[in-house]
C-alpha cells in the first residue's frame, strides 16, 4: 500500500479531445467510489494547463487548470490525451519542451491517441513500441520514423512510456495503470463501476473494421451488407450467396469488395466468425463444436485450424486460460495480460 496518494497529472489545452482528458481521469476517481469511506486514498489528480487560462475542447467543453506545467508539483504519472491543439506548434513545443526536462522525474508517462504528437516529439519514444489511433498510425509512422509503430494494439507499454489508442482506449490505459498499481481486483471493480470492460481482448481492428465496412459502403451496392453479415455469421456467407444479395456477379463482387475494404470476402467474413467465437468462448457454456457450429464454420476441425491460425492459440487452450465463466471474470481478469498482443474510437 502507497503511504500517500499516487498523483497523477493530465495536461490540458485548447483543442484538446475531452474524453481523452476526462475518460482516464473518471478512472482514476473512480478508485474512491469502490473503496469504503476509512480507505486510505490511492489518488491525487490534478489537470496541468499550458498557461492559467481556461481551455476550450474541440467539442467546447471549457476547463479550468488546476495548476501550469511551469508550476507542477512533484508528479508520478503524466497523461496527454490528444486532440487537434497538439499539432498546433506553440502548443505542441511547450509541452514538448516541459516533457524533455522533467521526464526523468516522473515514473510514467501516457499518451491517448494523438497526445503522441507531443510524446514522440520529445524523443523520448525513439526506437520504442508504440501505439495510437488506428486512423493516425500511417501519418504518425510517418512523421516520426524511429518509432516501433504498432496500429492495432490497445495500449502499450515500453519501459516508463505508455501509449494508447484512441478515446476510450484512455480508459483502458487507466485501468491497466490502476492494476499495475493496485491489483487486479480493484481495477476490475472500477471498471464494473465505469460499466466497461477490463481488459478488451484483441485489438483495433475489431472495433474500427466492421465500422469501416459500414462506412465505406454507404454510398456503394455492398451497404445493406455491412450490417447484415455480423447478424448471420451461421448462415451461407460464401462469395455466391454474398454476390447474390449484392445483385453482382461473383467475380464483380470480389472486386468491388477487395478494392473498397482492402480484404476479400472470404479473409472479411473469417475474422468477424472468429472473433465472435473467440467472445462465445470466454463466455463459456457451449462446447468448442457447439460455438464453431454457432459461428457458421463447417466443423469442428475447420475452426480449429482458423482459430490457430489467427490466434496461435487452440479453442480449448483458450478457453482454460481466458474463460470467465459465468461470474465477474476473475479468472480472465488475473491470468489474461495485454501486451499490445503484437498480432496484434472520434479521434483524439
Amino acid at each position: 500500500m502507497h503511504a500517500t496518494p499516487l498523483r497523477v497529472a493530465i495536461i490540458g489545452f485548447d483543442g484538446v479531445n475531452a474524453v481523452d482528458l476526462t475518460g482516464p481521469l473518471e478512472a482514476f476517481a473512480s478508485v474512491r467510489e469502490v473503496e469504503t469511506e476509512d480507505a486510505p486514498r490511492r489518488y491525487e489528480t490534478i489537470v496541468l494547463g499550458v498557461s492559467q487560462k481556461p481551455f476550450t475542447a474541440d467539442s467546447g467543453v471549457v476547463f479550468q487548470p488546476h495548476r501550469t506545467l511551469a508550476d507542477a508539483p512533484p508528479l508520478d504519472t503524466v497523461i496527454i490525451p490528444g486532440g487537434s491543439g497538439l499539432r498546433v506548434p506553440a502548443t505542441q513545443l511547450a509541452v514538448v519542451g516541459w516533457l524533455r526536462a522533467h521526464a526523468k522525474n516522473i515514473r510514467r508517462i501516457c499518451s491517448v491517441c494523438t497526445g503522441i504528437y507531443g510524446l514522440a516529439a520529445s524523443g523520448l519514444l525513439d526506437g520504442r513500441r508504440v501505439t495510437t489511433h488506428w486512423r493516425w498510425a500511417k501519418r504518425v509512422a510517418e512523421r516520426f520514423p524511429l518509432l516501433k509503430l504498432e496500429a492495432n494494439a490497445i495500449f502499450i507499454q515500453d519501459g516508463p512510456y505508455y501509449t494508447s489508442a484512441g478515446v476510450t482506449a484512455g480508459i483502458d490505459l487507466a485501468l491497466g495503470l490502476i492494476e499495475q498499481d493496485f491489483g487486479a481486483a480493484l481495477a476490475l471493480e472500477v471498471a464494473r463501476e465505469m460499466v466497461v470492460h477490463f481488459k478488451r481482448d484483441g485489438g483495433q481492428e475489431q472495433y474500427s473494421q466492421p465500422l469501416q465496412f459500414q462506412v465505406a459502403a454507404s454510398s456503394d451496392r455492398l451497404a445493406e451488407l455491412g450490417g447484415w453479415i455480423p447478424a448471420h455469421l451461421k448462415h451461407d456467407l460464401s462469395v455466391e450467396a454474398l454476390a447474390a444479395k449484392a445483385c453482382l456477379s461473383p467475380r464483380q463482387f470480389t472486386r468491388r469488395f477487395t478494392r473498397v475494404f482492402g480484404l476479400t470476402p472470404a479473409d472479411f467474413v473469417e475474422k468477424l466468425r472468429l472473433d465472435e467465437a473467440r467472445r462465445r468462448l470466454g463466455a463459456h457454456g457451449s462446447s468448442v463444436a457447439a460455438v464453431a457450429e454457432s459461428v457458421g464454420f463447417a466443423s469442428a476441425d475447420a475452426f480449429r485450424r482458423a482459430f490457430e491460425r489467427r490466434f496461435g492459440v487452440s479453442p480449448r487452450s483458450y478457453r482454460q486460460r481466458f474463460g470467465g465463466g459465468r461470474g465477474d471474470g476473475q479468472k480472465a481478469v488475473s491470468t489474461y495480460r495485454r501486451r499490445g498482443k503484437r498480432k496484434s474510437e472520434k479521434v483524439g
